[in-house]
């Protein structure tokens, strides 16, 4: 069963992102197989919001908690709040899976 996890960065954070973010995407290809999605939160002119969306295929909360537990910018001190949910796939890509 998929998870979503949403991460809301700390106010004033955005150099602690900018610094840990190669970091970050070393580990989100290293993790590129349990991804269905996963990005960045942005403003409506494009700019950076303070945190993320991550679509995982995980079987278990505690695999998602371990998951983001061992995101780079999870042990920077980055975020102010993580929730992750339980989510149901019915369409990814167009494709239904229901």
């Amino acid at each position: 069963m998929p998870y979503i996890i949403e991460t809301f960065d700390k106010p004033e954070h955005q150099a602690v992102r900018q610094a840990h973010r190669p970091a970050h995407l070393d580990f989100l290809a290293r993790n590129a197989q349990l991804l269905l999605a996963c990005g960045a939160k942005l403003q409506d002119d494009g700019s950076d919001m303070g945190g993320g969306l991550y679509v995982v295929d995980l079987d278990t909360r505690e695999a998602a908690q371990a998951f983001i537990e061992s995101d780079p910018f999870y042990q920077a001190d980055l975020f102010a709040q993580v929730r992750i949910t339980r989510w149901r796939k019915a369409y990814v890509a167009g494709q239904c899976s229901l």
